[in-house]
């Protein structure tokens, strides 16, 4: 994912999750992903679907159960 790519699909989670701190890094030797963060916690990565001719991006979170338990 470009440079642009990455400001985009930022802007859109921003938005979608009215989360001002969400942040979208490249990957050190990975072209098809990102990595998301809520300020400086890891959270997910980003995939890049760029199959059949339809560009689409899709979010994977781990939650683990001991993150359950801290609310």
């Amino acid at each position: 994912m470009d440079v642009q790519e990455i400001r985009k699909v930022e802007g859109f989670l921003k938005r979608r999750f009215q989360l001002p701190t969400i942040k979208v890094r490249a990957r050190p030797q990975k072209k098809d992903s990102a990595e998301v963060f809520i300020g400086d916690e890891f959270v997910g990565v980003l995939f890049r679907d760029d199959e059949d001719g339809e560009l689409s991006y899709n979010f994977t979170m781990a939650i683990l159960d001991i993150d359950l338990e801290e609310g």
